[in-house]
């Protein structure tokens, strides 16, 4: 998906920030021009102060994505993936395991999941970063209960892992 968006904005970097932060927070473009995060309208400037632009590189962006049929039909269909449990996942008395992988290893979510299941743990939530977004993207996976600090071992064992924290 990434290089049919980047294609129409890699030379201009302003461009090519918005729509990457437009992806990243999972905001869409309504037919109107206007940016929307559900159905919640969010304002030129609010984006344009988040990606250190300015608001006329967001009116830009929105133009060039609604005369291109390809990207349009990308962006108008974005929706956002709802709350990650992440950061209040203690509160809750939530697990959270993060791993860093590389991206071309598939399986890693799998075994990931498989390791948690054979501990009789329930997961609440995964999360995999993309990795054409994210210079180092993290799985996160939050499950019903913390998970004992002893599995980092088997989790490091998975081909592709790098780093793994659990907390």
């Amino acid at each position: 998906m990434w290089d049919r968006i980047k294609h129409n904005f890699e030379r201009f970097p302003a461009r090519m920030a918005v729509a990457r932060k437009i992806v990243e927070l999972g905001l869409r473009v309504g037919d109107n021009g206007k940016i929307y995060c559900g159905d919640v309208e969010i304002s030129d400037v609010a984006l344009a102060r988040s990606v250190n632009v300015d608001r006329r590189a967001i009116k830009s962006t929105v133009e060039v994505i609604l005369a291109d049929p390809k990207l349009a039909e990308i962006f108008k269909n974005i929706f956002p993936a709802g709350t990650l449990l992440k950061n209040i996942a203690k509160n809750l008395g939530f697990g959270v395991v993060e791993i860093e992988a590389e991206a071309e290893n598939p399986g890693i979510l799998a075994r990931s999941t498989e390791l948690i299941s054979k501990k009789g743990i329930n997961i609440r939530q995964a999360h995999a970063g993309d990795p054409e977004l994210e210079e180092n993207p993290r799985l996160t996976i939050i499950t019903e209960k913390p998970i004992e600090g002893k599995l980092i071992n088997e989790f490091l064992n998975i081909p592709g892992v790098k780093k793994v924290s659990i907390y």
